[in-house]
């Protein structure tokens, strides 16, 4: 025979409690005692959690990707900066050098639009081919040229989808600074230096 906790009133069987509990004391009622008269269900509590937890889910995700988005883009310069290295406090320093780059005995001339200004820390303006300019610490040869759609390491160099590795026969790659060969990740960038990148097949 049950019993009201609420009221001590008793009962001859379930039925009759739980339409006593609906009745008289539904707004006492715990969440355990509206389950039992069926004015809760577990699933109307269950959804609300796990739709809430989708939601916030799918948000995170959405942040994330847009976050990766915009961090990986180029800020509208056509180069993907692939250099390791990369410079910090740009506008700190302003230096100028020169640089030759020939592929297969065509040089390249930076005076071109698609060269010209495309990164903060190292470019070519005015429409100048010849000298470059520096403006920002810890400017590598490697991200210098990596911001003109140029790869380049002590033994190769990526050029328009073309790598020419110096290891491969009948190739030739030339890689110095002021006449001597350098590693272009390590090698940072100083006032006056002279570039010359060679890739020659025979």
């Amino acid at each position: 025979m049950p019993e009201c906790e609420y009221c001590d009133a008793s009962f001859e069987d379930e039925e009759r409690y739980n339409t006593h509990l609906e009745t008289d004391h539904y707004d006492e009622l715990g969440p355990i005692d509206r389950r039992r008269i069926g004015a809760e269900t577990d699933d109307e509590n269950s959804d609300r959690p796990i739709g809430l937890i989708v939601l916030g889910v799918f948000l995170v995700v959405a942040i994330g990707v847009g976050v990766f988005v915009f961090l990986s883009s180029s800020n509208g310069s056509s180069a993907e900066f692939e250099a390791e290295q990369q410079p910090s406090n740009i506008g700190s320093v302003h230096t100028h050098g020169t640089i030759e780059v020939a592929i297969d005995g065509q040089q390249i001339d930076f005076s071109q639009e698609q060269y010209q200004l495309q990164a903060d820390a190292f470019h070519f303006e005015n429409g100048e081919g010849t000298r470059w300019h520096v403006h920002a610490q810890g400017v590598t040869l490697e991200y210098g040229m990596a911001t003109l759609g140029i790869d380049v390491t002590e033994s190769t160099v990526t050029f328009q989808g073309t790598t020419y590795r110096d290891s491969d026969s009948n190739t030739s790659v030339t890689v110095t600074v002021n006449g001597e060969s350098v590693t272009p990740s390590d090698y940072v960038l100083r006032e006056g230096d002279r570039v010359r990148i060679i890739a020659d097949r025979s």
